[in-house]
């Protein structure tokens, strides 16, 4: 199987997502032992450079997230479980709502402001796809908080309104 370029625009955007989360190109060139050069082509948009199979699983092991892995996953037709789905709760509901509608806002204003020429640059479109990885991460946990409420049968959501009468 050939992966598109498509594709592998987003395992360098998963690659870019890792390395920021963590933290940055001289920490990963710490954690992994390659050179800071190395982690730097891996990060770059216009280099072709991929991480190796042994510096995605140090990578995402110290983020506690498979980015890289799930879109690699997601080429193959598959998807990855999350082991924490359990301990999500009503509560993390609303903050995970928030999140999504925040980077939802982020994705639609930059974006907004870069079409407004008629016309998209590299550098933009570099942009709207890191705002929209951030947006999907935010869905992604929304989801997952709907999917624990549903499990636990549903119920009242522990909301209260701060600054009216009594407070």
């Amino acid at each position: 199987m050939t992966v598109s370029e498509t594709w592998n625009y987003r395992i360098k955007a998963a690659q870019r997502d890792l390395i920021k989360r963590a933290g940055g190109i001289e920490r990963v060139a710490e954690i992994t032992t390659f050179s800071k050069s190395q982690v730097g082509r891996w990060n770059s948009s216009t280099e072709s450079d991929l991480m190796p199979l042994a510096a995605i699983v140090v990578c995402e092991a110290d983020t506690g997230v498979a980015l890289v892995t799930a879109v690699m996953a997601e080429i193959n037709g598959r998807r990855l479980s999350d082991p924490e789905e359990e301990k999500r709760g009503q509560t993390s509901v609303f903050a995970t709502f928030a999140e999504a509608k925040r980077h939802d806002a982020e994705l639609t204003h930059s974006f907004s402001l870069a079409i407004a020429d008629g016309y998209v640059s590299a550098a933009e479109a570099d942009v709207a796809d890191r705002k929209a990885a951030a947006q999907i991460n935010a869905l992604t946990e929304f989801r997952a908080s709907l999917a624990t409420i549903r499990a636990q049968g549903g119920g009242k959501a522990a909301l209260r309104v701060v600054g009216g009468d009594g407070e």
